[in-house]
């Protein structure tokens, strides 16, 4: 089932998407050469607290830290730690905060310092599919026509898409229906009304589509070895289109 929310809900989901936007707007200025995973993740567990909210992944299926942070071939549900981050290097952020019972999730990759212009095509390009599915959310506009968009957009620029990663529903729980796969058949899938909160989020490698889970049974990596990217909006549908709650 689909929950709409209410207006009540709303706001509190409008409040936990700010905090999640400018919890990316901290890290993002403090990413350099040097800096390790695990100083950013608690800078971010920090931030999200002293705005009365609380990280939503911490302790999230037993998720040890308050970000994912996902380096180069890593594709989502990386753990912060010791790892430093290098010249050169692409970086997933995946934020989520929990503010009076309710969610907001948003996730991007940032370059570390200069890279290369592959690497920067690619985080164009997966951002551009993220952006070219938005584009599409209004009331009556068919769940899988957005995952279309997002597949041809991706597809047309060469890169792949991962399958295996879905974006969600959002509201008290973290995950809720409906699931959002960024490729399908347009015209397909439930119809979107206001009210519904949806995590849309594009996850694109630059080789092949495939990836495996890391022995953590968390960090998932392209199979390949090759570069990805994972841009991530929470946004409301409304009468006459669409809010995004996540604006970095």
């Amino acid at each position: 089932m689909i929950i709409c929310k209410s207006e009540t809900e709303l706001s509190f989901m409008r409040e936990a998407g700010r905090i999640v936007a400018d919890c990316h707007r901290l890290l993002a200025e403090h990413i350099e050469p040097g800096i390790t995973t695990g100083e950013l993740d608690h800078m971010a567990d920090q931030y999200i607290r002293s705005q009365g909210a609380v990280p939503s992944f911490k302790g999230y299926n037993g998720f040890p830290a308050s970000i994912c942070a996902s380096v180069n071939e890593q594709l989502v549900h990386g753990f912060p730690g010791s790892r430093i981050l290098n010249e050169g290097d692409i970086v997933t952020f995946d934020i989520g905060a929990q503010y009076r019972g309710y969610h907001g999730d948003s996730a991007w990759t940032y370059p570390v310092g200069s890279i290369s212009s592959d690497a920067r095509r690619l985080l164009d390009v997966t951002k551009g599919a993220l952006m070219a599915g938005l584009a599409l959310v209004k009331p009556d506009v068919r769940l899988f026509t957005i995952s279309h968009a997002i597949q041809k957009y991706i597809e047309d620029a060469g890169f792949s898409v991962v399958r295996e990663y879905v974006g969600h529903g959002i509201g008290a729980k973290l995950h809720e229906e409906p699931q959002i796969p960024n490729y399908g058949i347009a015209d397909r899938g439930p119809r979107l009304k206001p009210g519904m909160v949806l995590a849309i989020e594009p996850m694109v490698n630059a080789g092949a589509r495939h990836v495996r889970t890391l022995e953590d049974n968390w960090t998932v990596v392209t199979v390949d070895g090759s570069l990805c990217a994972h841009f991530e909006h929470t946004v409301a549908v409304t009468p006459d289109g669409m809010e995004i709650f996540t604006t970095t």
